[in-house]
């Protein structure tokens, strides 16, 4: 039998892919990235299925929907004080760590976790060194865990984990058994207070007069403005307006934002660096991507999914970046078509680990034939299928739809727009009777995979409650009723 391969999966925090320069930016300094996608294999349509960082992460590390694994939204570690002890939302659940130590893999996770208490490792993982706040609030002075230590870390985030994860390959190396380095960074973010921090880094002089071209300005859409209203009365503590509204015209926090990308950018020059010296290139598939998109001014708001009322996944906040290598393994310089969810990395590196999902209804589905140069057998629709609590999303080359939930006394409504002719997603054709058959099409298509994969627990469409937190907790006790309130976990149905 063939050795099996070492993997590292490379995580960034809130990036679309236009924001890289293998995917266009002409302002953004991204030379390790570039070389990467020019050696290895770049997705141009790679998307997320929820615009949160907790549920994207959740559906990585599971190949499950949040409608399966229940993380909806991000979780709230602003409540961690009133956690159970040593609590972590995907226990119970198979994930890649534990399914790869099954296969005689060391794991570790390395960066942001933001699935439940950072103190303790989460279940499958050997090595275990994070940050405290998943909410990212600096980019600098953070706690760390680290194996049962707790220090305080002043430095650079991106560069510490950086050094964490060269130190683990090192020691990997040495060792007669393969490796899974889960490498989060906490970085770009995008958010207030981080990327309002007066702190520089070595990149902060490249764009200190950068004109930030590549970020659209524009007036802020009403959907804005009602989901900021709607986060504002659902709050425990006071939200800064001036972030949410005025971040897509503040060149200070742009380019910020733009100087954490090229930090992570060395961070992965780093990576690569290390395998060549250890001479491992050969023997590690490398994955770069995101946890979901992030809209920096397109439509009129910056953020999230759910940073609009009601929620969306448009181009800016679903398309994320996703660039592979396995040097003398991919094809060099393929730029795949394909409409791939980063939910599917966890079936593609468990066909690469030679391992197998211990659920059968796991929806994540193995891109690995791409990576040999082949086109991918049993795909099924070539489509990537989307929730963001009260919105759920079908893409396809062609088309997206966006499909509300009725009920909770509250009007909302459906949007479909024709993106090969429309990529900006503005001519919304879902009241149009000439495009009454597409909506129905895609409409059953959306309706029969939730019907497929959904688990009712998890399922807010039909009563089911989020672990954790939601965003959107007055809407769903309209709905449901006002005993409805998200929960800490339940029976996982895809449980070992």
């Amino acid at each position: 039998m063939s050795k099996k391969p070492n993997i590292i999966l490379i995580f960034t925090d809130n990036q679309q892919a236009a924001t890289l320069g293998c995917y266009g930016n002409a302002e953004i300094h991204t030379p390790h990235l570039d070389q990467m996608s020019r050696t290895g294999v770049t997705f141009d349509n790679a998307f997320c299925p929820n615009g949160f960082c907790s549920p994207c992460r959740a559906s990585v590390l599971t190949g499950l929907l949040p409608s399966q694994h229940g993380v909806h939204s991000w979780i709230d570690d602003r409540q961690k004080d009133k956690w159970p002890r040593d609590w972590h939302a995907l226990d119970g659940l198979d994930t890649l760590p534990k399914a790869l130590k099954r296969e005689g893999y060391t794991t570790a996770l390395i960066g942001k976790y933001h699935l439940g208490q950072p103190t303790s490792p989460a279940q499958g993982f050997d090595t275990w060194v994070t940050l405290e706040a998943g909410h990212v609030r600096s980019f600098y002075r953070n706690k760390i865990f680290e194996n049962g230590e707790t220090y305080e870390q002043t430095g650079h985030s991106v560069d510490f984990f950086t050094e964490k994860g060269v130190d683990f390959i090192e020691k990997s190396a040495q060792q007669d058994q393969p490796f899974f380095l889960y490498l989060p960074f906490p970085a770009p973010y995008g958010h207030w207070p981080a990327t309002k921090e007066k702190d520089e880094n070595r990149h902060s002089a490249r764009y200190a007069d950068c004109e930030m071209h590549s970020i659209p300005r524009r007036g802020l859409s009403k959907a804005a403005v009602d989901g900021f209203i709607l986060r504002s009365n659902e709050s425990s503590e006071a939200l800064d307006f001036s972030m949410l509204m005025r971040a897509p015209n503040d060149l200070a926090t742009l380019r910020n934002f733009y100087s954490q990308i090229s930090m992570v950018d060395d961070g992965v020059g780093r990576m690569l660096e290390t395998l060549n010296r250890l001479d491992i290139a050969e023997d590690t598939l490398v994955i770069f991507t995101t946890d979901h998109g992030l809209s920096t001014g397109e439509h009129g708001f910056w953020g999230h999914g759910a940073a609009t009322m009601p929620s969306n996944l448009h181009r800016a906040a679903h398309s994320i970046p996703m660039i592979i290598s396995h040097r003398s393994k991919t094809p060099e310089g393929l730029r795949s078509k394909l409409m791939v969810s980063n939910m599917d990395v966890f079936a593609t590196i468990l066909d690469c680990a030679g391992a197998v999902a211990q659920d059968p209804k796991v929806p994540s589905r193995s891109f690995r034939q791409v990576l040999n140069g082949a086109d991918p057998v049993d795909w099924g629709d070539d489509a990537v299928f989307s929730e963001q609590e009260e919105t759920r999303v079908i893409r396809t080359a062609k088309w997206v739809f966006f499909k509300r939930f009725e009920g909770a006394n509250a009007q909302l409504f459906d949007e479909l727009y024709d993106v090969e002719n429309d990529p900006c997603e503005s001519s919304n054709l879902a009241e149009d009777p000439a495009y009454a058959a597409i909506k129905a099409s895609l409409d059953t298509k959306l309706s029969a995979y939730f019907e497929k994969y959904a688990i009712e627990e998890a399922d807010l469409w039909r009563g089911g409650h989020p672990i954790q937190h939601s965003e959107r907790k007055a809407f769903w006790r309209a709905a449901w009723g006002d005993q409805w309130a998200p929960v800490f976990g339940y029976d996982q149905a895809c449980s070992e």
